[in-house]
């Protein structure tokens, strides 16, 4: 595919091959981000364009924030120094979006961060693309990231092609009520049977999961969701699954966070494969986001 240079898109080296993926199916330019840590762990960003005028006017960074707090200052600092070198159309591509999670405050005095970060990347960019961000309490990504171009897009038919393929007839649940939308439209989009379970939280790593009223016993199960983190609740829907009589039980997720141990957690309670999407880049990766984030891309550009 012809590339445009007119129309760069930049990436750092710890996402190169999902950035390189969409830069192949969107027909763009790839070009990495040199990135310095000094001893006292403040950044040195170098940009590839190495002549006067070089910048292109319309860029795209790739970055997902997963594992955040500096990736947003490297977003700050590349976009900052992209508008002051003439950039006119800047355009974020964060398959994961970070702090969409906090969006209320339960206890007097926590800091609402969904709007915070949200106002911030509007601040920077002129769109932002992601992926299956958690919104619990409002309806669209622009309620969170104050753009005409706020978009969110799903991997929820990506997963559920793979897992029509991989396990035909497998009954679908979600882990937790949060999950429905997802769930819902996996099975939609192949003809399955779906389910939700009730999860009562009482800490990040503890919590009890009570199964939906359907039967179980004798068949293939996956659970679906956007993101396992600590990945006990996963394995506590597992162990419920399997103590009912569940054949098997299999994980699809968008974002494999897995935050320290949580895939060896998830493995113990008995889950068999895991597949993610490329969103966050991870040995269970399966799927790769690229041709529905360059589609995403190329209604943008005409839009």
């Amino acid at each position: 595919m012809r590339r445009d240079k007119d129309r760069s898109l930049l990436y750092f080296v710890d996402e190169a091959a999902a950035a390189r993926r969409l830069a192949d199916a969107a027909g763009m330019e790839a070009l990495a981000v040199e990135c310095h840590r000094f001893p006292d762990a403040e950044l040195k960003l170098t940009l590839p364009f190495m002549e006067a005028g070089a910048v292109p006017e319309r860029l795209v960074i790739y970055r997902s924030l997963d594992r955040p707090n500096d990736k947003l200052v490297e977003l700050l600092l590349l976009a900052r120094h992209a508008r002051r070198q003439g950039v006119r159309r800047l355009v974020l591509v964060a398959p994961y979006l970070a702090y969409m999670r906090q969006d209320i405050a339960f206890h007097p005095g926590e800091i609402v961060s969904q709007t915070i970060v949200g106002g911030f990347l509007a601040e920077l960019f002129d769109a932002v693309i992601t992926v299956d961000p958690h919104l619990h309490r409002i309806e669209r990504l622009d309620q969170a990231i104050p753009l005409a171009h706020a978009i969110a897009l799903s991997g929820a038919p990506r997963l559920a092609e793979l897992i029509a393929e991989r396990r035909p007839g497998a009954l679908l649940l979600g882990p937790d009520e949060e999950a429905r939308q997802w769930v819902a439209q996996a099975a939609a989009a192949i003809g399955g049977d779906f389910g939700v379970c009730r999860k009562e939280r009482r800490g990040d790593r503890d919590v009890t999961i009570q199964l939906p009223e359907l039967p179980v016993a004798g068949r293939e199960v996956v659970l679906m969701d956007d993101v396992a983190s600590s990945g006990h609740t996963v394995a506590r829907a597992t162990e419920a699954l399997l103590a009912a009589g569940a054949l098997s039980v299999d994980v699809a997720l968008t974002h494999a966070l897995f935050a320290g141990d949580a895939l060896a957690v998830i493995r113990a309670a008995g889950v068999g494969e895991v597949w993610s999407t490329d969103c966050i880049a991870h040995e269970s990766n399966a799927i790769a986001m690229a041709p529905v984030l360059a589609e995403a891309l190329a209604d943008l550009r005409q839009g």
